[in-house]
Formats: structure tokens, C-alpha cells, sequence
């Protein structure tokens, strides 16, 4: 059974709010208030309307959000929310989904990277061997698909098991360089740092939404 949050109207159709939509509303500066209501009106609704359609290529859509919308726009909109809160889970999953998409082959060397570290996390991913670029890319579509039309604290436990290998990739690799290249290994390290601490926020969101506090 999905865990949908009870009280809330049925879905509706999502709108987005780019910076000329809102120059073309006089450009006054939104309020803060309305800011964050937007943010997690829009995550709760892309959620409601994708979960309860039950339709394959509405779920493809929005898989692919950042295709259509573009990164940014998605950034307006959720970067600044807490990591744990729906907006803040759903800006992560297309943000690692983004650059999975365009640096695949970095991906599946980060990723394949920490596998031997991560056994449990590696299982949890479901990420196929060997985890070349294309497995990477399925992993982080299935993701979405999961949040859409599967299990999500499924979907963000497996995001969250992902992260954690990758980290495992990046700080192994970040050792590696350190012989070479000490400034390179450092910032590694803490692209593996950053990486960790995403996973973290995305395991914690798992726990809130199956407690029913995600918003």
C-alpha cells in the first residue's frame, strides 16, 4: 500500500514557477512564506499526482522532470529546502539522477569503485554488474520510478545505499591520488564527504516518510 499522507486534496497538476514566470508577475520579490509553501505544495503534488495516476508514461515524464524543466528551475524551487523534507528529498534524487545522466562514466568509476567496500549497500542499490555506465543510469531512473509508482522509502533507501557506495568510491580514488596529487585528493575527499552526507539525509527521509512526517 503507498503511504500517502491523509487529509490533503486530491492531485493536481503541478505548476512550476521560473524566474520569468515570476518577473512576469511584476517582478516583486516572492515572500519567504510563499517561497517555502510553494516548494512543498509542488513536491506533494509532482508525489500525489505521479502516485496515484498509475500511468507508465506520466511516470516516465516525470522521471525525466529535469529534461523538460531543466535543473534550475527544480533548484528554484527545492535547493533551499531542508535535505530532510519532501522538496529537499526530491531536489537530491534529481540533482544525483542530473549527474548521473552527464557524467556517467565518473559515476560508474565512483561507484564501481566502492563496491568492495560496500557490500551491503551495493546489494541494497541494485545496481547490476559489472556497474558500467548504463547500469549506473538505470539505477538512478528506477529511483524516480520508485517514488512515483513503487515503495518510496524503498526508492530513497535505495538512493541513500547508492550515495554510500559512491562515497566509498570517491574517498578509495581520493586515496589513490593522494601520492600524486594532494589538492585533487582533497577535494575527492570531499566530493566523498558531501556524497555520505546526502546519503544520510535520504536514509533519514526514508524513515520520516514511512513514520508519515515527510512533508
Amino acid at each position: 500500500m503507498k503511504n500517502e499522507p491523509s487529509g490533503r486534496p486530491g492531485p493536481r497538476r503541478p505548476a512550476f514557477f521560473s524566474p520569468a514566470a515570476m518577473e512576469s508577475q511584476g517582478g516583486m520579490v516572492p515572500d519567504p512564506a510563499e517561497v517555502t509553501e510553494i516548494a512543498h505544495e509542488t513536491a506533494a503534488v509532482l508525489v500525489g499526482t505521479g502516485r496515484a495516476a498509475d500511468d507508465p508514461a506520466l511516470t516516465s515524464r516525470l522521471v525525466a522532470l529535469v529534461d523538460e524543466l531543466g535543473l534550475s528551475t527544480l533548484a528554484e524551487l527545492w535547493a533551499d529546502r531542508p535535505a530532510r523534507s519532501l522538496p529537499g528529498a526530491l531536489w537530491r534524487l534529481y540533482a544525483l539522477r542530473e549527474w548521473v545522466q552527464r557524467s556517467p562514466e565518473e559515476a560508474s568509476a565512483d561507484y564501481a569503485a566502492g563496491m568492495r567496500f560496500t557490500d551491503v549497500n551495493h546489494a541494497v542499490a541494485g545496481v547490476a554488474e559489472p556497474p558500467g555506465p548504463d547500469e549506473v543510469r538505470h539505477l538512478t531512473d528506477a529511483v524516480l520510478r520508485g517514488v512515483f509508482e513503487g515503495d518510496l522509502a524503498v526508492a530513497l533507501q535505495r538512493a541513500a545505499a547508492f550515495c554510500r557506495v559512491v562515497a566509498a568510491g570517491r574517498a578509495e580514488r581520493a586515496h589513490t591520488l593522494d601520492v600524486q596529487d594532494r589538492d585533487a585528493a582533497g577535494a575527492q575527499t570531499r566530493r566523498a564527504a558531501s556524497m555520505l552526507g546526502t546519503s544520510e539525509d535520504l536514509e533519514a527521509c526514508a524513515r520520516l516518510w514511512l513514520a508519515g512526517d515527510l512533508i
